[in-house]
């Protein structure tokens, strides 16, 4: 249990919920009206403890099997409340909103988080370990409801027992609240009502009391579905049709324990990866967007400092997927839960062979980790198996993780170690296998401090991780000043000074990096202007090919680069963010132009746009690559989505697009349309590359 002072925490005690309830955003059941309720929140931003500029009250129900949430989100102007997405996990930080942090576990170190804002969409995801962050990949089966009226507006928000985890015998969880503003840049919160803390870090949230005894039934849930459609691979290849049924089984050991099977795994509802424009010699990170993937992925997460730009020691994207191909998964099993202070994961996968890709083989994970202390983990992860049938290849590490937030009374701070090794028959036997590293963090408003040192050997190459730069040592450190000057123009300026150095095993410096904010302020209105200025250096042993035609030489390359940077504020129709980053470049100029635009000109209809110009000037040559996303979405209702994504990339002469649309006809239920075309440029024609359609149905039952 987190160390927190139950006497100084607010709490809340849930209402009885009866057996008929009609979730439609309205709280007029007698059940509200005798429920005891929170009768506001305390400004966080602008003013911290100050009173907030529209009133909140909360209450909450809960019976065997459900948890109901009720707010009523007062606003004196209410014709000035943002509110533009209506799709699944879409991006409230720039909306209206109210969102509900739980702890059921009462740990401090894990949570749900769900959200809604006015227009009824919804979004979840999970507390990533620590509060650090969230992973707003995950969707559990949850409804709500809005209405709004002439004195704001007001949401129900229904969350099923069976989908979270929970302590058997814990009859109080962990709650904190926090409601956005957005035309004010207003954030008002229950529990820990301070700037250094955010809403995520469970560990200073209030109580959530009078919970009863939950009934899970069975604890099985059963999830077939069907995907079919059709698919022409390449061109002049004939177009083929496909059936196929998968089925996921997951049966609940309690409350705290998960066990998860599935067979013949489909993935056709998954997004398709945005295009990322590559200038380095280091490959790109892309994350998990699979959804038996996604489930507790905050338990695999590892080691303090570690990240999909750094390293990591478990990335599922490893499993299925071989070079952006996919390969078939016949079978997968996952057990994860919580039983204490313990927390526990494990993984193994079959996956079939697909020929020219990778042969059949069998993949898996363990992860444990113990909470100690007050807010601190340690714990080990273990993998075996390797994607494309290599032999012998295993990876064992630990890492420890000390975190407090009554650092000099009241700040964040935290420190991590962790190392890791990793073996297979084909690696040199010279080589280096292994990885360690710590990070020191004070992560606060006023000051955000950070030093990270990882050392890579040469010969650490885990088969189920990510590690985009071996042979290494790395440094790097941040610091963040951010005043919140009072003068009725800038809320909060931020002062950034991020060096970083990587140099080889014998300590030879490799690359550099000076990045410096000298002009960085968040306005009251919301717009932000931002200048930038960064030293950059590389050191290369052998050349390497930047873009087609256009190879970097071997040697030492110093430049300098600055940003200009402006971002209109997202509470109107049409906001963007506007970046151009120019200066020198190994042995010439890079003119870097990235452009994001947003654009509601009504509440059923979004415009996105982004658009990435590199103009590289060098001695070697020339280029110039453009990379364009625009995606229209249909805001037809929370639980109908239409979205169409089209992305053209000069360097792959390539355009495609995906359309999607999502029905969540029951919170157990829902059908995706799923529409792929590509073309590609050549000898300065567009011809046909591929195509697929794809329609997948699937529904949960449960026992």
């Amino acid at each position: 249990m987190a160390s927190v002072d139950a006497g100084r925490l607010p709490g809340l005690s849930a209402g009885t919920l009866e057996d008929v309830f009609t979730l439609d955003g309205r709280l007029d059941e007698p059940a509200w009206a005798a429920a005891p309720g929170i009768a506001n929140l305390t400004m966080v931003d602008p003013s911290q403890g100050g009173q907030p500029t529209g009133r909140t009250e909360i209450k909450i129900l809960a019976g065997s099997g459900a948890v109901v949430f009720g707010v009523r989100c007062f606003d004196p102007e209410p014709a000035g409340i943002v509110t533009f997405t209506k799709e699944r996990d879409g991006d409230f930080s720039s909306e209206d909103h109210i969102l509900f942090v739980l702890d059921p576990f009462r740990d401090g170190r894990s949570g749900y988080v769900f959200s809604v804002n006015p227009g009824g969409a919804r979004f979840d995801a999970l507390v990533e370990p620590g509060g650090e962050g969230v992973d707003r990949n995950w969707d559990g089966e949850w409804e709500a409801a809005t209405t709004r009226d002439a004195s704001g507006w007001a949401a129900e928000i229904r969350i099923p027992v069976t989908t979270l985890s929970f302590a058997p015998d814990l009859r109080t969880w962990g709650l904190n609240i926090q409601r956005r503003v957005q035309r004010l840049q207003e954030i008002d919160r229950w529990a820990s009502p301070r700037q250094d803390y955010t809403v995520y870090q469970t560990s200073g949230a209030g109580l959530l009391g009078g919970l009863p005894e939950f009934d899970l039934g069975l604890g099985l849930s059963v999830r077939p579905s069907l995907t079919g459609g059709f698919e022409t691979p390449a061109p002049g290849a004939s177009t083929k049709g496909t059936l196929e049924p998968s089925l996921d089984l997951t049966q609940r050991l309690g409350s705290n324990v998960l066990t998860s099977l599935t067979v013949n795994t489909d993935f056709a509802e998954s997004e398709v990866d945005t295009r990322q424009t590559n200038l380095t010699r280091f490959p790109l990170y892309f994350p998990e967007k699979r959804t038996f993937f996604l489930d507790a992925s905050d338990i695999f997460s590892f080691g303090l400092g570690l990240n999909g730009g750094s390293l990591l020691p478990f990335h599922s994207r490893r499993v299925g997927l071989v070079e952006g191909r996919e390969v078939p998964i016949l079978a997968g099993l996952k057990t994860t839960g919580r039983i204490g202070g313990t927390n526990f994961g494990g993984l193994v996968v079959r996956t079939g062979e697909e020929s020219g890709v990778a042969p059949a083989t069998t993949m898996g994970v363990l992860r444990v980790t113990q909470n100690v202390l007050a807010q601190s983990r340690a714990g080990f992860i273990a993998t075996v198996g390797d994607p494309l049938g290599r032999t012998g290849s295993w990876e064992f590490g630990g890492d420890f993780t000390y975190q407090t937030s009554s650092f000099l009374g009241d700040k964040n701070f935290l420190l991590g170690g962790w190392g890791l090794a990793t073996g297979r028959k084909d690696l040199a036997g010279g080589q280096d296998r292994t990885a360690f590293g710590c990070k020191i963090d004070y992560p606060n408003d006023l000051w955000d401090c950070a030093f990270i040192y990882r050392r890579i050997g040469d010969g650490f190459d885990p088969s189920l991780g990510f590690v985009p730069r071996r042979g290494i040592n790395s440094y790097s450190m941040g610091a963040t000043y951010a005043p919140r000057p009072d003068n009725g123009l800038i809320r909060q300026m931020y002062y950034e000074f991020y060096p970083s150095l990587t140099t080889d095993l014998g300590g030879r410096w490799e690359s550099y990096r000076v990045f410096t904010a000298p002009v960085n302020w968040r306005l009251e209105s919301g717009d932000r202007l931002e200048f930038n200025i960064a030293p950059a250096g590389e050191r290369l042993a052998e050349e390497f090919e930047i873009a087609e035609g256009v190879r970097i030489p071997q040697g030492t390359h110093d430049w300098l680069r600055y940003r200009l940077e402006v971002e209109s504020a997202a509470k109107r129709k049409l906001s963007g963010q506007a970046s151009w980053w120019f200066g020198g470049f190994y042995t010439g100029t890079l003119h870097q132009i990235e452009l994001e635009t947003a654009w509601t000109p009504s509440p059923l209809v979004t415009l996105l746009m982004n658009v990435e110009h590199d103009i590289g000037r060098l001695e070697q040559g020339d280029f110039d690559l453009t990379l364009v996303g625009t995606t229209v979405r249909m805001n037809l209702s929370p639980d109908l989505q239409f979205n169409s994504l089209v992305q053209y990339d000069t360097e792959a002469r390539s355009l495609g697009t995906n359309t999607r649309l999502r029905w969540t006809f029951d919170p157990q239920g829902e059908l995706f349309l799923i529409y792929n075309h590509n073309l590609r440029d050549i000898a300065d024609r567009w011809r046909f590359e591929s195509n697929q359609f794809l329609v997948k149905i699937q529904y949960t039952f449960r026992g």
